[in-house]
């Protein structure tokens, strides 16, 4: 057998973009976010480094999600972004070549699919694959996708929430709502200005969502400090919010994700619905580390609910996980009656 090429994943999220290198592990993950020098149209910022300056750029910078809501809103910022990315992890080079898995939301189209293949090819790829999220997102949260059993998997991610039915390797049915991680954000933020008459940032709203987010009462609760600027006076202010308030304002945006199960549910061949009542349903991406959403979704629903191994990074686990299976698919496209093999 020959040399191998080099196998590449990127998940490409609506929040956070990560790397997964063959031999070299998870080598990139950080905020999905561009920061641009607006009269030469130049990145001067990514990930990490652009996200500090969200509500404090200046007027000569101009920030960019290249992901919005799962998908790819900007192909260019998305292509210099991970140019950018790859220039910085020294591994421009080999890239030529290689073997590419592009994760994508459940619900994209093939037009969408083939700007994420046609970006693998820029960065040098000579194969490309694409693959559903909530897929990957099961196999990386510890489900056995090839067991003919079937499996109910919610993937919560930054833009968008996926509800599939896996079973035998494949997604038998899912659905797709653009509630996720960063709706919760905007949630927090309303209701702050309604209630209290104060404006902050969205990265103030997500720090209170990950320090106080909560669907069930937990030990050691605190109330928490906020900062922003009064509406009224424009003057800066401080006030203080509980977590049972937060609740509140999680539940109802959580709830559509669970009016989303229920449909998928519905559509569901009675033997797999089978399935799901005995084995329960994974959740998966960053939401699901929300303090109490498995015994919320599992008392709502009547099903056991757990939450996925490291669910931030099932994605990008899965991709990993998935990586024998790719060199099997390119086996088969490459062979030749000669049983070459590369």
């Amino acid at each position: 057998m020959g040399k191998k090429p080099l196998y590449v994943s990127l998940d490409l999220g609506t929040a956070y973009t990560l790397v997964y290198i063959s031999g070299q592990g998870i080598v990139y993950n950080e905020p999905s976010i561009v920061a641009y020098k607006i009269a030469e149209n130049k990145i001067v910022a990514v990930g990490e480094e652009a996200y500090k300056m969200i509500g404090k750029a200046n007027k000569n910078l101009r920030i960019v999600r290249p992901m919005v809501d799962g998908v790819i809103t900007d192909i260019k910022a998305t292509q210099s972004q991970l140019n950018h990315i790859f220039a910085r992890l020294r591994l421009t080079k080999a890239l030529q070549g290689s073997v590419i898995l592009m994760a994508c939301p459940s619900v994209i189209t093939e037009l969408e699919k083939n700007a994420l293949r046609k970006i693998a090819t820029n960065l040098g790829a000579a194969h490309v694959f694409v693959e559903e999220e909530v897929k990957m997102a099961a196999l990386g949260g510890g489900v056995n996708i090839n067991s003919p059993t079937g499996q109910l998997v919610i993937d919560m991610g930054g833009g968008t929430s996926d509800v599939a039915v896996i079973a035998s390797g494949d997604i038998v049915s899912s659905k797709s709502i653009k509630v996720a991680g960063n709706t919760l954000n905007e949630e927090i933020l309303k209701f702050i200005r309604a209630q209290y008459g104060m404006e902050v940032g969205i990265k103030t709203a997500e720090t209170v969502k990950i320090q106080m987010g909560s669907l069930a009462k937990y030990p050691d609760e605190r109330s928490m400090k906020v900062y922003g600027r009064d509406v009224v006076s424009g003057l800066p202010r401080e006030i203080e919010i509980t977590p049972p308030e937060i609740r509140e304002v999680l539940k109802v945006p959580l709830s559509k994700i669970i009016d989303l199960t229920v449909r998928v549910l519905e559509e569901t061949p009675p033997e797999l619905a089978g399935d799901i009542f005995r084995n329960g349903i994974v959740l998966c991406g960053g939401t699901a580390l929300i303090k109490g959403i498995d015994k919320y979704f599992g008392d709502t629903l009547q099903l056991p609910v757990k939450v996925g191994e490291q669910p931030l990074l099932a994605v990008i686990n899965g991709t990993r996980k998935y990586e024998e299976d790719i060199y099997d698919k390119l086996r088969e496209m490459l062979y030749k009656p000669k049983n070459q093999e590369f």
